[in-house]
């Protein structure tokens, strides 16, 4: 009998001396997931999926005169000019109308336009806020035949530092002349423009340049883009294998490319009040789904292919707010290059997020509980994505 206490007492020490360790552990995780999901709420609350910073000048040569639209969003004009009067985050068209005399007088400042050296005026510009939260100023500058324009955005000062934007020169047919993508560092257009006037125009397209502008706006937008990151690395937290990992990539390529180029060239128009909750809702449900089964479902490739056709349609406002798909004659380098940066920046982040998740999930601690815990993490900036989105907070 007291050999059978003393095993028992030794029994329920070692097993006390064990579990201090995989308690401690366990708070470990616990506290790491706490601290994981506090701080994405905090990035979440100050960060967007589609920053604004994207604006277009559409230029054209007239028989007597240059008509340029510019196009910027609400939110870079109420950023710089401080149209939201009541404070509730909003523009509404009675705050537009009661800016609309100050956005006039301001109109000078926000681009220079010069025909061999000699600086233009504009007369008094037409000013609108369309449906998609977009301010157009339509200037006219009165101007002769010329041999060289320079066009410059006054504006990059007062925008965030990674604004872009798009400048594209026609001639009175609407034949695109030339288009460059402009930046802080970049801010001027200056091309030979010779007999832009006429009907016809003999300025050539620089595609070299606009290729490489949309190809690293592309790897930007993606490595930019938090709520289409998680989605990926919620879908790669369970590969366990290359063949699996390369489907799923392949799939939300091909899906992506697909919806990218239908909603570019303006064949399906789906608004982004629709557009941005569902994606936010795709999120969650890939890491609900990792939380149940803590393995890759079958079929994830169809799964992912039909949520990549939404998120599709989040690339493609990036270039529908620049009007690419207006843009004749130009749109298939500005489609393809910028498509291209997005699959570059996407494989960028497989290559690194695939050896460190397969390294892990050697690890049965990492299946049963830093799996869970991560999508978890994914799960609640996908449903705060989502309620903002939805509620517009």
């Amino acid at each position: 009998m007291p050999d059978i206490t003393v095993a028992r007492y030794a029994a329920n020490q070692g097993s006390r001396r064990f579990a201090g360790p995989v308690a401690r552990q366990h708070r470990r995780v616990a506290c790491a997931t706490l601290a994981c999901c506090l701080g994405l709420l905090f990035w979440a609350n100050h960060l967007h999926a589609h920053e604004p910073g994207l604006s277009t000048a559409d230029i054209q040569w007239r028989s007597d005169r240059i008509d340029i639209v510019l196009t910027f969003s609400v939110v870079d004009m109420d950023n710089v000019f401080a149209l939201d009067n009541d404070g509730d985050g909003k523009v509404s068209q009675l705050e537009f109308s009661y800016a609309k005399n100050r956005l006039g007088s301001a109109a000078a400042g926000l681009v220079e336009l010069q025909l061999d050296g000699q600086k233009l005026s504009a007369a008094e510009p037409t000013i609108q806020m369309d449906a998609q939260n977009n301010i157009e100023f339509l200037m006219r500058f009165a101007a002769q035949p010329a041999s060289n324009l320079t066009y410059r955005c006054l504006l990059f000062s007062k925008l965030p530092r990674n604004h872009r934007h798009f400048v594209s020169v026609k001639d009175a047919g609407a034949k695109l002349l030339g288009e460059r993508l402009l930046n802080a560092d970049a801010d001027t257009f200056n091309e030979p423009v010779s007999g832009a006037s006429a009907e016809t125009g003999t300025a050539a397209v620089p595609q070299q340049n606009t290729f490489l502008s949309f190809l690293f706006l592309g790897i930007e937008h993606i490595l930019t883009g938090y709520d289409h990151l998680l989605f990926l690395f919620a879908l790669l937290l369970v590969t366990r294998e290359f063949i699996s990992a390369l489907k799923i990539i392949t799939c939300f390529t091909i899906a992506h490319s697909i919806t990218l180029a239908v909603a570019t060239f303006d064949l399906v128009n789906i608004p982004s009040r629709i557009v941005e909750p569902l994606i936010a809702a795709t999120i969650v449900y890939v890491a609900i789904e990792n939380i149940i089964l803590r393995a890759e479902p079958k079929g994830r490739w169809l799964l992912t292919f039909s949520f990549g056709l939404i998120h599709g349609f989040g690339f493609a406002s990036v270039l529908r707010e620049m009007n690419i798909g207006a843009a004749r004659g130009g749109i298939a380098v500005p489609l393809v290059s910028f498509n291209l940066g997005v699959e570059v920046g996407q494989i960028t982040v497989a290559v690194i997020l695939l050896p460190l998740i397969w390294k892990f999930s050697k690890s049965p601690v990492f299946i049963t509980r830093w799996i869970p815990a991560c999508s978890a993490v994914v799960a609640l900036a996908g449903g705060f994505w989502l309620v903002q989105r939805v509620f517009g907070f």
